[in-house]
Parts: structure tokens; C-alpha cells; sequence
């Protein structure tokens, strides 16, 4: 019969109804746009080399040789040219009778995570994803500089279905001058459990994932990438640093190859046994200035859009998830990705 799980940090119920449901395999029916169907360039892409001068002007580049915001990068960042939030000005917090509002303030950047137009973020080489998460360090401890900034978000947007207006591999960061309710709520929840059991959450948790292994699909000295025990969609996957850490802008420079590694693998994996499914990732991290705190664990939680939530998700709260993380794991550490086209760039790494 289905069987409720409750999340020992947000305290969320999710329902697992394997009952009516897809196996594992059968998600792999699904068509999706392979990368192989579109160039390595193209003329018309902003996010191509050569094209720099579509973008707004860089933020930052690695880059081989050359003046800002010309060819011959592996990693650069732009600022959104449609952005969420504005850069310029002050808050200007106003109540209006029961409501409050403030100006729209903050960052919204884009990072280009290669010049290939056509490869996806696992099938880059381990050292230039290395490189992507680099960069993301580069501009959180910049933008962190800003005080009106409370939090900031990295996400990726991968496939039309998850929101990716462009076919350019790249992720975002957005700087909000509020911490979001759904960060607060996990750091409440994170405290509340710190409090009575006098321990991290999210360390009992990559504990207990490593004793029972059946919801483990990789594992290197420093990560775990597992399918939660209370997971709200099928094969949502999160990846959790072994060591307790608030923010992920600490890491070393082992932390972040081991990091890279256990990203490109995990979405390969995916990619391979669910043919290139849409996906948004987000890394949720301590708030700015919070870093170092014992009550928060960083993580990185990909949630391939296979299922659609409908009217009783909207108005209880509660997910239906039709495939066991169990299922789902088994499946993913059963695939065998170690012959995926990994092009190597010719470009000096960082």
C-alpha cells in the first residue's frame, strides 16, 4: 500500500504511491532532445565565442589569452540581460497598510559554462566542471561584498520543460536582498533538530544513507550523490558533503575536483538512463554571512522534471511520488556511463 515519509528537517510529508505507478524503466521512453542534434557553434547564440558582444559585458572570464570580453575563454559570466532583480539602487522598504514592499534589488548573472554550444555539463571533462563551480565560488564571494544582499541562489535550468530559454550550456545566480521562506524553513528545521538531538541533520543523515546503502548512487572521499529517503519527485537526486560544512564557498581544491567528479557523474547517470531528461539543480547553501554556521549543511538537490504536480500537491503541500528512491538508485548505479563522449577543451585549466 502507499506509504507516507516525513522529512526530519522540513517536517514535509510525501507520499510514495509505487502502486499506480512507473517503474524506473519506464521513464526512459520519454523523448528528448538529444545534444548531439544541434552544432558545436552558432552564429545566432549569444553564449558562443565570437559572440561576446551580444552578451552584457563580462564579469568574469577565464580565459586562455586575450582582452575582456573576446574569444578564447572556458568560463565566463555575464550579467542576465532580462534580469529578475536589478543591480542598481537602494531598498527603499515601504509599508503599505498590511503589505510591505521594497525595490526589485539585486544580481542576476548567467554563467557560460563552456564554449561548446552542444555539450551538455557531464559530458565536459571533470577539470573544466571544476572550473564551472570555481566561478560559481568567484561571484558568491564577490557579490557576497554587497550588504544588501541576504542570500544567494545557484541554479541550473536544463531542457525548454525546466525553463532554459537557451540551448548554450549554463547555469544562473541570483542575489536576492531577502532570505527565501523554503531557506529559512530548512534552516528552522536544521536548528530544531541541532536543539534535541544535539547533532547536524543532514550528518545523521549522509550516516545512516552510507550504513543502509540502498539510496547511495555515488560516493567519493568527500560527497555522496543519493536519492532522498523522502524524495518528492522520481529520481530526484542530492549531493551532500561528508564533512559538516554551512556554505560551500570553504571547500578546497580537493573538495571541489571531488565535488566536479561526483556532479558529472551523477548527471550522467541521469542523463544516460533517462535520455537527456529536463532538470533544474539548485545548491542551497547558509545565507550570506552564515557560512560557518553548525545549524545549516550544504547541499545540491537535481530534480529531473519527469512528473508534472497537479491539484492535490497545490492544495495539501503534500508530493505524490510515483518511484521509490530505492528503485530509482538501484537503476542509476546499475548504469554504465563510463564510455560517454567527454570532449576535452584546448585550454590551459585554471
Amino acid at each position: 500500500m502507499p506509504e507516507l515519509r516525513k522529512d526530519p528537517i522540513t517536517q514535509e510529508w510525501v507520499i510514495m504511491a509505487v502502486e499506480r505507478a512507473r517503474r524506473p524503466s519506464d521513464f526512459v521512453l520519454l523523448e528528448n532532445t538529444s545534444p548531439d542534434a544541434h552544432p558545436e557553434w552558432s552564429e545566432d547564440c549569444p553564449f558562443c565565442p565570437g559572440n561576446e558582444a551580444k552578451t552584457p559585458p563580462e564579469v568574469l572570464a577565464y580565459r586562455k589569452m586575450g582582452s575582456p570580453n573576446s574569444p578564447n575563454w572556458w568560463v565566463r559570466v555575464v550579467p542576465n540581460r532580462y534580469p529578475a532583480l536589478a543591480i542598481e539602487g537602494g531598498l527603499r522598504k515601504v509599508g503599505r497598510g498590511l503589505y510591505d514592499t521594497m525595490n526589485g534589488v539585486g544580481a542576476h548573472e548567467v554563467v557560460i559554462e563552456t564554449p561548446l554550444h552542444n555539450k551538455t555539463l557531464p559530458r565536459l571533462d571533470e577539470s573544466a566542471i571544476a572550473d564551472v563551480i570555481w566561478s560559481w565560488r568567484d561571484r558568491y564571494l564577490d557579490l557576497r561584498k554587497d550588504r544588501r544582499f541576504q542570500y544567494i541562489l545557484i541554479f541550473r535550468n536544463q531542457g525548454e520543460l525546466a525553463g532554459a530559454s537557451l540551448v548554450h550550456p549554463h547555469c544562473q545566480l541570483v542575489a536576492t536582498p531577502v532570505v527565501p521562506l523554503e531557506v529559512v524553513h530548512e534552516m528552522q528545521g536544521f536548528r530544531v533538530y541541532q536543539d534535541f538531538h544535539d547533532r547536524c541533520a543532514m550528518c545523521d543523515i549522509v550516516m545512516q544513507e552510507l550504513d543502509e546503502g540502498e539510496r547511495v548512487v555515488l560516493e567519493n572521499e568527500h560527497f555522496i550523490a543519493v536519492e532522498p529517503f523522502v524524495s518528492k519527485y522520481p529520481f530526484e537526486t542530492m549531493i551532500v558533503p561528508k564533512v559538516h560544512r554551512g556554505g560551500f564557498v570553504d571547500m578546497s581544491r580537493e573538495e571541489v575536483e571531488q565535488c566536479a567528479s561526483i556532479l558529472k557523474g551523477a548527471l550522467l547517470k541521469l542523463e544516460v538512463c533517462l535520455r537527456n531528461p529536463p532538470y533544474n539543480f539548485n545548491l542551497h547553501t547558509a545565507p550570506c554571512g552564515q557560512e560557518q554556521t553548525a545549524t545549516f549543511h550544504w547541499h545540491l538537490d537535481i530534480v529531473p522534471r519527469l512528473t508534472t504536480a497537479a491539484g492535490f500537491e497545490m492544495g495539501t503541500g503534500i508530493y505524490i511520488n510515483v518511484t521509490a528512491p530505492e528503485d530509482a538508485a538501484a537503476f542509476l548505479r546499475a548504469a554504465d556511463v563510463s564510455v560517454r563522449d567527454v570532449p576535452k577543451l584546448d585550454f590551459a585549466p585554471r
